[in-house]
């Protein structure tokens, strides 16, 4: 999962919501520094990831994707999660996505003075490019791998897989519409 999963997941917390938002700049596992319900939210972040990376059972859309992108195919995965949620979003939550992002910024730009410094530089552009709700179309998901591709080493290959994405849709969609009720399920656990 990655921005829109995440925050999709966190509940209505807005100290939880912040902390999973922020947790990928986030390390080591003293959190103490961090107020409680922030730390839950890290931590939450790194449920979802954990339970998200496990294996699934091959498919003919996977394999296609590992073609294309190689050892960044996880990375591409998560995008592609947030493209299939943002995409049925109706059938997931029952605010308007457009109206939930506006929410999701504005909770966020309240609270960035918590976040690491990384967060807080990144915040304005997801903000003005309005990701959360780019991903729904294949030209947003194109557009944030595109973006990708260009600031990690050797991440060319990430660029264009919005392609795999669409000549395996119904395959990925499948996936995704057990995968989310399982992942609800894991992390209603408390680790």
């Amino acid at each position: 999962m990655n921005f829109l999963g995440h925050l999709y997941l966190s509940g209505d917390d807005p100290l939880v919501i912040t902390g999973n938002f922020m947790a990928d700049a986030v390390k080591g596992r003293d959190l103490s520094r961090f107020a409680a319900s922030l730390q839950e939210g890290i931590r939450l972040h790194r449920r979802i990831d954990s339970f998200t990376d496990q294996p699934r059972a091959d498919h003919e859309g996977r394999a296609a994707l590992r073609a294309h992108a190689g050892r960044y195919a996880p990375v591409v995965m998560d995008l592609f999660y947030d493209h299939l949620l943002a995409r049925h979003w109706e059938r997931w939550h029952h605010e308007p996505l457009p109206e939930y992002a506006q929410r999701m910024y504005a909770l966020l730009r309240a609270h960035e003075a918590l976040m690491p410094e990384r967060t807080r530089r990144m915040l304005p552009y997801m903000i003005a490019g309005d990701w959360l709700t780019s991903y729904a179309g294949l030209d947003g998901l194109g557009e944030a791998l595109h973006g990708l591709s260009m600031r990690v080493t050797g991440g060319a290959s990430m660029s264009g897989a919005e392609r795999v994405m669409a000549e395996h849709l119904r395959l990925f969609e499948d996936e995704f519409n057990s995968f989310l009720p399982d992942l609800r399920e894991h992390i209603a656990v408390p680790a």
